[in-house]
């Protein structure tokens, strides 16, 4: 078994197969699966239990018995891949399986999209349909490494999920091409033509265990358009298949002839349009006598191809021999219209055994400092960070590692503060000729501090709270780019070079005994001495300021005074008139008397029953009450109330540096000035928003209040009952479109920091009297920040409705 005697995963020995005749080995991982069993075609599963990621659980689908088809295991909907590492014999051919049975194994009833990679190389996209089918995606490659990762990330929706994953072997030429040091074979079609049953041929009767699926499937999006007169022959006969691909006997065993003199079909080729690689496989396994059988394959709009002649038995030099013709490199259509038809000197109409059609999927070969950070991953293979698995940079990068955005991307940042690592910083680091930050603080690192000095890209070093000895080095002071040098609570000895001293630098070496500062050092740096400073000193210290600034502000114009100290639930202005624009916390008889008991309910939604109102001066409006069990509405009535402690809670989902920048930029916003005291209310002032009014939370009651807008939602008038009350015109309809675009935009450029909506559909549209469209339900919304490439792309409320973001 040569290298692969090891295992799939790293100290695994179960789970190869290998075949008795031939020199292949098979991997088959059961996902979720507890135990090693042999299924009924004698393949021998294995669970997967060396996974430390993700969780696992039992799924039951209907009709399906197979064991490895009775749990999944299942990841985090996060910005993390999640991986499988196979071993593999390089400079071999290998087919690689994953498949994907839902079975509602998170009782959500959301179909999960995510996506699966090869390595740096994304794969596919799966995408779940039914919850009782199962989504298969194949791969041919060829090894060039001792090891191969298969990687989950990216959910859309859902979380990523996986239920079994396979490792099959080729032996000699199989499937070479002069492609495949840049491309992978991504298989669309693989049809047996003329198969006695809609059971696929696969291992034993294919000793590779490819998957042949019967053309009597005629499901949609797969094979159609037979044309009329074709039949299905097959044979008893053994058929020699010792060439090429070497297809099964027992596929090459049944055919489809075209009686009329035609074979005509449409396939749909999942990946096309795009180059591919297309064979047909023929063997004349009928008893011709002295008639002959010659035609030709037909490809609309493609003429050239159409001039080879195939005579089965003259090109195989001899009846049941198998002929395979076929093109490595061909530009197909996603829906492929094909025939074989029979020449004019022909006797008998075409036959067809087989085809197969694999796509070309470029090759991405991943960061350029993978070789590298992998030999530092080595030396901590038994930790958790260490075991991300796959290319550092793609698809995603690993959580410790921030990377470029170059084709072959470099690690820009190593984030390993706080992870138990001990010995000398490994010096292959050094040779991250790209790196801009460095983040190794907390640890029980010991030695000296190895040369950087390649690294000139470098702003930020964290080497504080070690063991780290010896002196700090004089390159140092020589790095261009250095900003921030954090090498406090160490043991580092000797003088600091005098050019750290001199540079506008961050320099903290604080806490090293015997490390001193020699000569005169300039006066243009910042020094820092002592520790961080808790969370709760900080929002002390920032509350602070703002009551500094706010003393210190002289000129400060009225629109921005506080007349007098807020109260804990009510927000207090002094310009008269122009506090009615601010929210209002209502309370629950001023609801019950506006609404007249909750005498008329307008709608419902995910946040509970809307009612009608009205308030004593004559204002309309729409009084939202959470029902006791909606999750969304909890969300959006700590989203939405104009609290300070509601805004804290939501920026603190941001990470830490971002989220006390952004609490120290609005913090002082919030208290300086009655209009920003929520991001999330600011877009009241905003036309093509719904205004929110105010709050109620009395009587055990969660109560907001809206605007109230007189034309309903905009899936009324599309699809509900109002489309027959009165029709919308294309220039209404345009206007409209307008109107919920600018209040997207709003959100997106006018907030900061923006506000992500996440839930835009029809139903969140209103109209008011005259028309007019505003945006509504921000109960799902969240904060992007500043400098960040992305916010969370998972889909909350509906699903299929999302920002562009």
């Amino acid at each position: 078994m040569g290298i692969m005697e090891d295992s799939w995963l790293v100290g695994r020995k179960e789970g190869i197969q290998c075949g008795q005749n031939l020199v292949l080995c098979f991997v088959s991982l059961d996902c979720g699966g507890t135990g090693n069993f042999t299924d009924e075609l004698g393949l021998e599963w294995t669970p997967d239990d060396r996974l430390i990621d993700g969780k696992i659980t039992n799924i039951s689908v209907a009709n399906e018995t197979r064991k490895q088809y009775q749990t999944v295991r299942y990841f985090p909907a996060d910005d993390r891949k999640y991986c499988y590492t196979l071993e593999v014999i390089s400079r071999t051919r290998y087919l690689v399986r994953a498949t994907f049975l839902y079975g509602n194994f998170d009782n959500n009833n959301v179909y999960p999209k995510f996506d699966i990679s090869l390595g740096a190389t994304h794969w596919a996209t799966i995408v779940i349909s039914d919850a009782n089918t199962i989504e298969l995606q194949e791969l041919i490659f060829l090894a060039l490494d001792p090891t191969i990762s298969v990687c989950l990330s990216n959910a859309t929706t859902g979380q990523p999920f996986i239920s079994t994953l396979e490792l099959r072997q080729f032996n000699g030429s199989i499937y070479l091409t002069q492609y495949e040091s840049q491309f992978y074979l991504s298989i669309s079609a693989r049809i047996n033509f003329g198969a006695d049953s809609e059971a696929p041929v696969r291992y034993p009767d294919d000793p590779f265990d490819r998957i042949w699926v019967s053309d009597s499937l005629r499901k949609a999006n797969y094979l159609v358009d037979v044309a009329a007169g074709t039949e299905k022959v097959s044979t008893n006969m053994p058929i020699d298949v010792s060439s090429g691909e070497r297809p099964p006997q027992k596929v090459m065993q049944t055919a489809v002839v075209g009686r009329n003199g035609s074979l005509t079909y449409r396939l749909n080729l999942d990946g096309f349009p795009g180059f591919g690689w297309a064979f047909t496989y023929f063997a004349e396994i009928e008893d011709v006598g002295n008639k002959s059988r010659k035609f030709r394959l037909v490809l609309p709009g493609m003429p050239d191809l159409s001039k080879p002649i195939v005579n089965i038995e003259e090109n195989a030099q001899g009846k049941y021999r198998l002929y395979e013709p076929g093109y490595y490199n061909i530009s197909l259509p996603f829906v492929l219209n094909f025939r074989f038809g029979r020449t004019s000197d022909s006797s008998l109409g075409p036959l067809l055994n087989a085809m197969e059609i694999n796509k070309y999927l470029k090759k991405n070969d991943g960061s350029v400092d993978g070789s590298v950070i992998a030999s530092v991953v080595s030396l901590y293979s038994s930790t958790d960070w260490a075991l991300e698995g796959g290319d550092p940079c793609l698809p995603v990068p690993w959580s410790w590692v921030q990377c470029n955005s170059d084709p072959q991307p470099r690690i820009t940042k190593i984030e390993l503060s706080g992870k138990n690592l001990t010995g000398n910083i490994p010096t292959n680091l050094t040779m991250l000729s790209g790196l801009v930050e460095l983040w190794l603080d907390g640890n029980s690192l010991t030695g000296p501090i190895p040369d950087f000095s390649g690294c000139v890209d470098l702003k930020i070093i964290h080497l504080e709270n070690n063991q780290l000895t010896g002196e700090l080095p004089s390159y140092m002071a020589e790095l261009p780019n250095l900003r921030e040098l954090y090498v406090q609570n160490n043991k580092l000895s000797g003088t600091v070079p005098t050019g750290l001293l001199n540079n506008n630098l961050v320099f903290n070496y604080t806490g090293n005994i015997n490390l001193h500062k020699g000569g005169n050092g300039g006066n243009h740096n910042k020094i820092i001495i002592g520790s961080s400073v808790g969370a709760g000193v900080l929002l002390i210290a920032i509350i602070a300021s703002c009551l500094l600034m706010h003393k210190a502000r002289k000129n400060y114009s009225k629109q921005g005074q506080l007349g007098h100290p807020m109260p804990a639930e009510r927000l207090v202005s002094s310009l008269g008139d122009a506090a009615k624009d601010a929210a209002h916390c209502f309370t629950f008889s001023e609801i019950e008397d506006a609404t007249n008991k909750f005498e008329r309910k307008v709608g419902s939604g995910g946040f509970g029953v809307v009612y009608y109102g009205k308030l004593i001066d004559g204002k309309e409006i729409a009084v939202k009450v959470l029902t006791s069990n909606s999750y969304q509405g909890k969300r959006e009535f700590s989203n939405e109330p104009p609290k300070f402690l509601a805004y804290v809670d939501l920026v603190s989902k941001l990470d830490e540096e971002t989220f006390f920048l952004t609490l120290f930029h609005d913090a002082c916003s919030f208290f300086l000035s009655n209009e920003v005291y929520f991001s999330m209310s600011r877009g009241i002032f905003f036309r093509n928003l719904v205004q929110f009014l105010g709050f109620c939370q009395e009587e055990g009651k969660s109560i907001l209040v809206y605007e109230f807008m007189h034309n309903g939602t905009l899936k009324e008038h599309l699809y509900g009952p109002r489309t027959y009350e009165r029709s919308i015109s294309w220039i209404k309809r345009l206007e409209i479109a307008e109107d919920a675009a600018k209040g997207i935009e709003y959100l997106h450029t006018g907030c900061v920091p923006a506000v992500i909506h996440r839930d835009l559909k029809t139903s969140n549209i209103l109209l008011d009297k005259n028309m007019h469209a505003k945006v509504s339900d921000f109960g799902l919304s969240k904060l992007a920040v500043d400098g960040t490439s992305h916010v969370s792309s998972i889909v909350r409320g509906t699903v299929g409705y999302l920002d562009p973001e």
